[in-house]
């Protein structure tokens, strides 16, 4: 992502709650669980994840939740270069990043 596309992408990146913010990187998980036999699609979601990852982190609302977050990453990370360091798959990530896309769905209604 070049610095003006991440500060375009910052800029509404910023309009969105956690739940939708997390819900969205989920969607990146289960992109790339579905491109698992297709490396170039696999890695293309991984690199999206991180850079939701990266906007999310650097978003000052959050700095009560920082420790969390940081943390799903490094447990993303290693689920996504197939490390089971941490004993967590890609699937066990994308179960915790779908309560989060389904409290943001609920309270948009």
């Amino acid at each position: 992502m070049t610095t003006d596309h991440l500060t375009a992408a910052a800029e509404s990146w910023a309009k969105f709650t956690l739940e939708e913010q997390l819900g969205n990187i989920g969607s990146e998980v289960s992109r790339a669980i579905r491109a698992a036999d297709d490396p170039e699609y696999y890695w293309g979601a991984v690199s999206r994840a991180l850079e939701l990852f990266f906007l999310t982190i650097a978003d000052p609302r959050w700095r009560n939740r920082l420790k969390e977050i940081v943390r799903v990453k490094e447990l993303f990370c290693a689920a996504a270069l197939g490390s089971d360091e941490f004993k967590t798959t890609l699937k066990d990530l994308d179960t915790y990043f779908t309560y989060f896309a389904l409290v943001a769905r609920a309270s948009r209604k």
